[in-house]
């Protein structure tokens, strides 16, 4: 699926001390709040990935949000990845 014009979409893997349980719904709730939409591909406590659809601007936000966190959890290290919107989703989790 391509991301409409002016959005992108981009498959992000935080890595860190994560607290899954409520790091995942915290992430719902701010992507949300940003206007962009989310797929979650992977989550323990020491990785989440998932892909995310939007402006760059505020995928940049969901990141610099993500960085800082809640209380709970400890992320080191943030990686993106633009999409090419013609890739399976099948082949997305590298």
């Amino acid at each position: 699926m391509q991301a409409p014009q002016g959005e992108f979409r981009e498959h992000m893997t935080i890595l860190g001390n994560l607290n899954a349980a409520s790091f995942v719904p915290w992430i719902r709730r701010h992507a949300k709040k940003l206007g962009l939409t989310q797929t979650f591909f992977h989550s323990d406590a020491d990785r989440i990935e998932l892909e995310v659809t939007g402006p760059a601007e505020l995928i940049d936000m969901l990141e610099m949000g993500c960085s800082l966190g809640p209380i709970d959890v400890w992320v080191e290290e943030i990686k993106r990845r633009v999409m090419d919107s013609a890739e399976p989703s099948y082949l997305r989790n590298s």
